[in-house]
């Protein structure tokens, strides 16, 4: 027996326990940003350091403060780690400590959305047991192999020292395991660099996006000089959730996309519209669609969180805004919100706001979809421009492709849309995100079958209304997740703009926009916060 009666035998398993515990977790970011076990064949200096550092100290409670310490640093950096995976997966940029906490917490809630809300707060509960279980576990670990090494203390430290100027050895080499991956590791310290870095990122790019918002060309014009060039006219800016340049362009889905969009224009032909199409860049990927929204209306690159509180926050002119000084009434159909929306009227200038609440929508909900695109187009249409109205703007968000893609609506004859209720064995028809989650391809398929289904949602509705001067402006909002529109998928989404009085699209003349409804990869491609200003230009006296 040994000291503490423990024996041999299991002292030295739990030793080597502790050392593994205390080794995978410093490599743990590492490993979950290579995505490769080979990133587990290095040197974690933080672990070096950190045993260091409880050997030199003869004080018990200063080696459990450094042991706390050092083990909540590995684990916060694996929790980074994994943040920025998922977030480069699912918005094309890693977490931002100073920007993206509010993106986290709506993350949550499509999760939550997808899968109940119960079984959301369960995994975010288990989750954060598994932190707190995984901070004590290496702080025992790092406690429990200092004082293993103890009796051995001046080799232990010699050792130390070699593992050192090894590690030095390998960094100033940069001898690596995996691209970009080096044997010579700091994952830990590396996390922390770069969270500071983010700080001082988003305090400098503050400074410039101050100065931007600080001037604005159009915001004392008068009213009579707003959009005389539009004057009424009914105009919509409808926003289709995910609709990215992936969609119409190179990818296992896109003819089918392509397909709808030719056969639409066909259809729109015949009722005598005409349509230009381009592509804008956004300032967003795979998710956080507000950013987008307020970029266009605002003329502002609006690409964080902070950015979005500090200018919907503000006075700034937004193209409803505009519209509404000029004269319009406005009108916003947001069908993912169950709530008013705070910045509705205060900033974006809405005098009308409708939601999943308010539009008397009796049918199912399609997964974080609460009302299907059709239902919404339907509507608008037999509560906003059947009836007798003066000029009005409305702001449409599309939500049917959202993900996570299933179940799908389908189309119903424009008559038996009723009150919703029609759609009630639609959900049924179609597969849990559970299941259609398990295959990229199957997924990649959904989205495909999403966006066909909001552009034919969108066909649909113009070809069932008759208002000579209704004028569309379609876009995307954001490209997809990675999972479907692939690492290196640019930030473009198609625009398109229809309307049947060719004054209208005269207007545009000079734009270089092309004909039809699906633009070509030649198309031309703007900064989403250059279309307020040159559409305001356009369409000004």
């Amino acid at each position: 027996m040994t000291r503490g009666g423990i024996p041999p035998r299991k002292r030295i398993i739990g030793t080597v326990v502790s050392a593994v515990v205390v080794f995978v977790v410093a490599l743990a970011p590492g490993l979950i940003a290579a995505g490769s076990p080979l990133a587990a064949l290095r040197l974690p200096i933080e672990c070096v350091v950190v045993l260091a550092l409880l050997l030199l100290l003869p004080w018990r409670g200063a080696r459990v403060a450094v042991a706390v310490g050092a083990a909540a640093l590995l684990v916060l950096a694996t929790v980074g780690a994994a943040l920025d995976r998922v977030f480069l997966a699912e918005v094309g940029r890693p977490f931002d400590v100073a920007t993206g906490w509010q993106e986290l917490t709506d993350g949550y809630g499509v999760v939550s959305d997808s899968t109940g809300s119960i079984a959301a707060f369960v995994l975010l509960l288990l989750v954060s047991v598994l932190a707190v279980g995984l901070v004590a576990a290496v702080s025992a670990s790092f406690l429990r192999l200092a004082s293993a090494l103890r009796p051995r203390r001046r080799a232990a430290l010699v050792g130390a020292t070699a593992a050192t100027a090894a590690w030095a050895v390998l960094s100033i080499a940069a001898v690596q395991v995996l691209s970009g991956v080096p044997v010579a590791a700091d994952d830990a310290v590396q996390q922390v660099v770069a969270k500071a870095g983010q700080v001082a990122v988003a305090a400098r790019d503050k400074a410039v996006f101050d100065r931007a918002a600080s001037t604005d060309p159009y915001a004392h014009l008068p009213a009579s000089d707003l959009l005389t060039g539009l004057r009424g006219k009914d105009v919509v800016v409808a926003f289709v959730e995910s609709y990215g340049r992936s969609a119409v362009q190179d990818s296992s889905f896109s003819a089918g996309v392509d397909a709808v969009l030719r056969r639409g224009e066909h259809q729109l032909t015949a009722h005598g519209y005409a349509e230009r199409s381009a592509f804008l860049t956004s300032p967003t990927f795979g998710g956080i669609s507000w950013l987008a929204h307020s970029t266009l209306q605002s003329g502002l690159w609006i690409d964080s969180q902070q950015k979005y509180d500090e200018v919907t926050a503000g006075r700034r002119l937004t193209l409803a805004g505009a519209f509404r000084k000029a004269g319009w009434r406005t009108v916003s159909d947001v069908p993912s919100d169950t709530k008013p929306w705070a910045v509705g009227s205060s900033f974006y200038g809405y005098g009308t706001e409708l939601n999943a609440t308010n539009v008397g929508y009796r049918g199912p909900a399609f997964s974080y979809a609460r009302v299907p695109d059709q239902y919404t187009w339907a509507y608008f249409q037999q509560h906003e421009l059947s009836r007798p109205h003066s000029p009005l703007m409305a702001e449409i968000d599309l939500v049917s492709s959202h993900t996570p893609w299933t179940p799908l609506p389908r189309l119903l004859p424009w008559r038996s849309i009723g009150d919703g209720s029609a759609y009630d064995p639609q959900p049924a028809e179609g597969q849990p995100p559970s299941v259609v989650w398990q295959d990229p391809r199957h997924v990649q398929q959904l989205y495909g079958q999403s966006i066909q289904y909001s552009l034919e949602s969108l066909f649909s509705f113009l070809t069932n209304t008759d208002d000579p001067n209704l004028v569309v402006v379609v876009l995307g909002d954001h490209q997809p997740a990675s999972v479907v529109s692939g690492a290196a998928a640019d930030h473009d989404v198609p625009i398109s703009i229809i309307a049947k009085d060719p004054a209208v699209i005269q207007r545009i003349g000079g734009w270089a926009w092309q004909p039809g409804m699906l633009p070509s990869p030649t198309a031309p491609v703007w900064r989403m916060d250059a279309f307020r200003d040159r559409f305001l230009q356009a369409y000004g006296p």
